[in-house]
């Protein structure tokens, strides 16, 4: 066949979202628990450096730290970014700026948000103090930023030379600590599935299977992936395969999946559809899940305006000899 003109490249929007639930150990479970009670505890290193946010293993040597202890809800800002573009789920909706802050008694800084009018109003060496939360629940987000303070200036520069005040000693105990949390993970991105995976999702739109041939190795590949795997060449020869195939290795589901309206158990198998070098995969009905083997002849079945076969079912011709798909498993 000569090659077809390509397509429109497709392009989707797409989201992956999910919540990330975890325990926590002593040292994280009583940071959060001291935010949610306005306080900010770090750990003092064996060298005796205080650390914040606290970390449970050393840096430096990697042996176990313990020794709790509470700094200053005050800080210097040692470096910072303007935010001009908030972006959702950040700490304001408002233009604001990423700081890194040491808090008074830390020897690290502390990343977080910093409300100010303008990337003007920020500067490295400002003082800073914790603006909170009006609820706090045990998580970060208890503070809700910084917000610039004005108070007598170190002698020199803080964030630099200066040793900042000492911190307190912390038995990091409280009522009813903070066990676990659980944090929103989002990924927000455009898609886009290139040339020859925009051509085979087209063909599907008229209840077509259509892949690639490599002009060196002659293998078909479905779906399409715009080069050879094993040649490594373009491949732009278009092929259509199918519409009958055979299912090669298959597992039973017995978990129903949130928001799949199908009734567990069913088939999903990989299907070799005739003309194809490659296996595809496809969910079979029609049969008694029980049923379905390996070699069996199936055949695509498509529901009104659907944009891809719905599942497979038996054609009803004998099964296919072991040798013909051996190649493909």
């Amino acid at each position: 066949m000569n090659p077809a003109p390509a397509p429109e490249v497709l392009s989707a929007p797409l989201v992956v979202e999910f919540p990330f639930t975890r325990s926590l150990g002593p040292i994280q479970s009583a940071f959060l628990t001291g935010l949610r009670e306005r306080a900010v505890l770090g750990v003092r290193s064996a060298g005796g450096r205080v650390l914040v946010p606290p970390v449970e293993y050393d840096p430096v040597t990697a042996e176990e730290i313990r020794d709790l202890v509470e700094v200053g809800t005050t800080g210097t800002v040692t470096t910072w970014a303007w935010n001009p573009a908030p972006r959702r789920g950040q700490p304001l909706a408002n233009p604001f700026a990423w700081v890194l802050v040491r808090l008074d008694g830390a020897d690290t800084a502390l990343l977080h948000a910093l409300d100010a009018p303008g990337p003007d109003a920020v500067r490295t060496g400002m003082r800073v103090r914790i603006r909170w939360a009006e609820e706090r629940v045990g998580a970060i987000t208890d503070i809700a930023c910084f917000e610039p303070y004005e108070s007598e200036p170190y002698e020199s520069e803080p964030y630099e030379s200066e040793p900042a005040p000492q911190a307190a000693p912390h038995s990091g105990e409280f009522a009813d600590p903070v066990q676990g949390i659980v944090a929103p993970a989002r990924l927000d991105y455009v898609y886009s599935p290139g040339r020859a995976p925009s051509r085979f999702i087209a063909a599907l739109a008229d209840q077509r299977t259509v892949g690639e041939r490599c002009p060196t190795c002659r293998k078909v590949y479905v779906p399409p992936r715009g080069a050879c795997p094993t040649c490594g060449v373009a491949t732009d020869e278009q092929v259509e395969v199918g519409p009958s195939g055979t299912v090669t290795t298959f597992c039973i589901v017995n978990i129903k999946a949130k928001n799949l309206d199908i009734e567990v158990p069913y088939v999903y198998a990989h299907i070799a559809l005739d003309g194809a070098d490659l296996a595809l995969h496809g969910r079979i009905g029609g049969i008694p899940y029980d049923q379905v083997r390996m070699g069996l002849r199936v055949e695509p079945v498509w529901t009104e305006g659907g944009r891809y076969p719905d599942h497979y079912r038996p054609t009803g011709e004998p099964d296919a000899d072991y040798d013909t798909y051996k190649e493909l498993l």
